[in-house]
């Protein structure tokens, strides 16, 4: 299989569409407005058809949160047009170096810390592409992404991203997960919840590398999984504990705005209420933190792919909603914390 291209023919139809003038009519003012916060997930976007790039961001984050840094992840964004192909996705982390290089005094430092993508069945060849990222991050470069999306149903996962069944045992692909606890990077897996038990593997078999479970482990509740809710929450429930036994593993609390998630926030008439989503979320989240404990579990946005369903402040007040019985050591772990530690923002944020 070769490498995404950037050049490719982006599809939409996964993703649900951002209306400007709907998020407006019910966007709420920031609760808890000096909380501190690292966005532990987001995406820079330039596709047909849909654009999200460094400034349409800073919109987003001047709500009213205290966002004091973010962590930047891969999203085929500006690939090198020419060289090596698995050198291409370099060209990503190049960009969001130089795009998020010179905040402001008091900005936010947007992308302190850079995920990118790297084919990680090149096995112990892909050392020379995390070389070539760790170089082009200007010291933010933190670990790598390659997307394990697989379902029986194809329509479920996006198809500029969709995996080959199996990819998680893949030899090959392990033999490249093997390479990053030596420099110091982590790995990210995005994937759907059936596929949590190969990931449970994977993480063990890679005690060493840190491991982070991207939007609460792949909820999934559209298609053939819409008519089992419950059995889907009680098999997702155990495998996310099962996963929470491996100290290396951590959990991002978020990306549950997507069109997957089946909880059609985007169906209204006007865009969820923070108490709406606190509401939709808590079983998912707080069965997450329970299982983790708050120092392995950081909120993310998930930002532009989210947006869809919720505006940017909303998210944020929910996620504030949700810890309010939370300790002020827990609520500081799951906002700002874990993130830091993680990614190794340093301080302050």
């Amino acid at each position: 299989m070769s490498l995404p291209s950037h050049n490719m023919t982006a599809t939409t139809s996964n993703y649900l569409p951002v209306r400007p003038e709907w998020l407006a009519s019910g966007a709420e003012p920031a609760l808890e407005p000096d909380l501190p916060i690292v966005d532990a997930h987001h995406h820079f976007y330039e596709r047909p058809g849909w654009t999200y790039l460094p400034d349409d961001y800073s919109e987003d984050l001047h709500c009213g949160h205290n966002v004091r840094a973010s962590v930047y992840m891969q999203a085929l964004t500006r690939y090198r047009p020419a060289g090596p192909e698995a050198l291409r996705p370099v060209g990503e982390t190049e960009f969001v170096a130089a795009a998020t290089a010179a905040p402001g005094e008091g900005e936010p430092q947007v992308a302190k810390a850079i995920v990118g993508y790297a084919d990680l069945r090149q096995g112990a060849a892909v050392r020379d592409v995390l070389a070539a990222h760790i170089e082009a991050g200007r010291g933010r470069f933190r670990g790598v992404r390659h997307l394990a999306t697989w379902d029986a149903d194809a329509s479920l996962a996006n198809p500029l991203t969709a995996a080959p069944r199996g990819l998680l045992l893949d030899p090959r692909y392990r033999a490249g997960v093997s390479e990053l606890a030596g420099l110091g990077l982590s790995y990210d897996a995005w994937l759907f919840f059936p596929q949590l038990p190969e990931l449970f593997a994977l993480a063990k078999a890679n005690a060493d590398t840190t491991v982070i479970v991207n939007h609460c482990g792949g909820v999934v509740r559209i298609g053939p999984y819409r008519d089992q809710q419950a059995e889907v929450f009680a098999r997702w429930s155990l495998e996310m504990r099962a996963l929470a036994r491996l100290p290396n593993v951590y959990v991002k609390l978020g990306g549950l705005g997507m069109r997957i998630n089946g909880f059609d926030f985007e169906r209204g008439e006007r865009p969820p209420s923070s108490t709406d989503l606190a509401d939709a979320w808590k079983p998912w989240m707080l069965t997450c933190i329970e299982a983790f404990g708050a120092e392995r579990c950081m909120f993310e946005s998930n930002f532009p792919v989210d947006k869809g369903s919720y505006p940017y402040s909303n998210g944020w007040n929910a996620f504030k909603r949700l810890t309010a019985q939370a300790s002020p050591a827990e609520r500081d772990a799951l906002f700002r914390g874990t993130a830091s530690a993680v990614y190794r923002l340093g301080e302050p944020t």
